[in-house]
């Protein structure tokens, strides 16, 4: 234990999307809530990769409701708006929120003032302490050193699931073979001509980037090029700069892949100003702080959603928020991609809320890309939207727990699926689904 103790309602570790909407939905229902980000920013892939867009928050091209609905929607509406949503150039992927990163940042924040979180920077989660099957405290550190939380319910969002992992919750890393995917750093190039840079039907250039390899120009990692429209105009971002073979729990492989991409990044913008129609004039800007991590543990749950269920189109009665993405595996153990339908045209399936719960730890939740999840339908799950709402499910079903005394394994169903469906998350379709399947 440490001089400096807090206590908390629900103490929220991680604060990309899937943490800003467990500690947002959890402050709104008049709870303490503490969130802990061990950065300097809010947002996760937000920060580390500015600009990123919010892919699929529209399955069958309808938004799914909550919090990514309310946010969008505050953006769209400042004058000159500061979000709008687009077709994704990328097959098999449906619509897209494109942003501007400072505005949607800043709003983020406002609306977690709003909820009465209180938002502690610069904080890293070290240890829970145990009694039996219940986290009794978290010991924390910030740059004045060590602290204790002792909170009535953990939300673990920190994407990689450290706290949970201590505390005894089973985990895989990567794939059968512990093959993890690649990650990322990015950029924008600013000063693009849109209408040359866009001319070529190929939405990968890979014409342009066959000959930067042959040339020795590029890493051969780079025979797709993700560029893409950005929000602003005569803005490209670009999201083509995979490393593999990265351990994200690892701080030092994490700082050498960053400095590897930034070398790569820098010989990408090079190559797009001297080769590519539209980008003689652009410079490059908004560089990644850090590599963005996609995958490290998959937590086990009280149900693991599988790439069959996906196929299958299940929506589960458990079920938080609907999705269609892709199959989107991104460079294990080779350079690999694949951009694969995970189902029919015109259907989804749902996210089940067991799956962001352990089977005995009485006291803790997970949101985010640390569900429990087979590695196709992790593949799947990840978005940003999804996390988002897996977040807000999360710190929704924390206030019905506290507010009944009550493990979080025993939250009522019924109860949490009425509150989200009254907090504006879009379940119309599954209802539909399933009432067309019974007749």
């Amino acid at each position: 234990m440490t001089d400096r103790q807090f206590e908390t309602d629900v103490l929220v570790i991680g604060g990309g999307t899937a943490g800003f909407g467990a500690a947002v939905a959890a402050g709104r229902q008049g709870l303490r809530v503490t969130l802990l980000e061990a950065t300097t920013k809010i947002g996760g892939v937000m920060a580390f990769c500015p600009g990123m867009p919010w892919g699929g928050g529209y399955p069958v091209d309808r938004i799914i409701g909550g919090l990514i609905e309310e946010l969008t929607g505050r953006l769209s509406a400042m004058d000159p708006p500061a979000a709008q949503k687009r077709p994704c150039t990328l097959a098999n992927f449906g619509p897209e929120i494109v942003y501007d990163h400072d505005i949607a940042t800043l709003t983020m924040f406002e609306m977690l003032e709003e909820a009465g979180v209180l938002v502690r920077l610069g904080s890293t989660a070290l240890e829970p302490h145990m009694t039996g099957d219940r986290i009794e405290s978290v010991t924390c550190c910030d740059r004045n050193g060590p602290f204790t939380v002792a909170p009535g319910i953990v939300i673990d969002c920190s994407g990689d699931g450290d706290v949970s992992a201590k505390a005894g919750v089973p985990f895989a890393l990567g794939d059968a073979s512990g093959n993890m995917m690649a990650v990322t750093i990015s950029f924008h190039m600013v000063g693009v001509d849109w209408d040359a840079a866009f001319a070529d039907p190929d939405p990968y250039f890979e014409r342009y980037a066959a000959r930067g390899i042959e040339e020795g120009r590029l890493h051969a990692d780079l025979a797709k090029l993700y560029l893409m429209r950005g929000f602003h105009d005569g803005t490209v971002f670009c999201n083509s700069v995979h490393i593999r073979g990265v351990d994200g729990t690892d701080p030092v492989a994490v700082g050498r892949a960053t400095q590897e991409g930034r070398r790569r990044c820098h010989q990408l913008a090079q190559f797009l100003r001297d080769d590519v129609p539209g980008f003689q004039n652009a410079h490059m800007s908004m560089l990644s702080p850090t590599v963005g991590v996609r995958e490290t543990r998959k937590l086990e749950g009280v149900y693991r959603v599988t790439g069959e269920d996906l196929a299958r189109a299940t929506k589960f009665p458990d079920g938080i928020v609907a999705c269609d993405n892709p199959i989107d595996d991104v460079m294990r153990s080779d350079g690999g991609m694949t951009h694969d339908a995970a189902i029919e045209a015109g259907d989804f399936y749902t996210i089940p809320f067991r799956s962001l719960l352990p089977e005995r730890i009485e006291n803790l939740m997970f949101a985010g890309r640390i569900l429990s999840a087979d590695p196709a339908a992790f593949a799947s799950v990840r978005g940003m939207p999804q996390c988002m709402a897996m977040g807000q499910a999360a710190g929704t079903a924390a206030g019905l727990a506290l507010k009944e005394g009550i493990n979080v394994q025993d939250v009522s169903i019924e109860a949490l699926i009425s509150s989200l469906r009254e907090q504006g998350i879009n379940r119309l379709k599954q209802s539909i689904a399933q009432s067309d399947a019974a007749e």
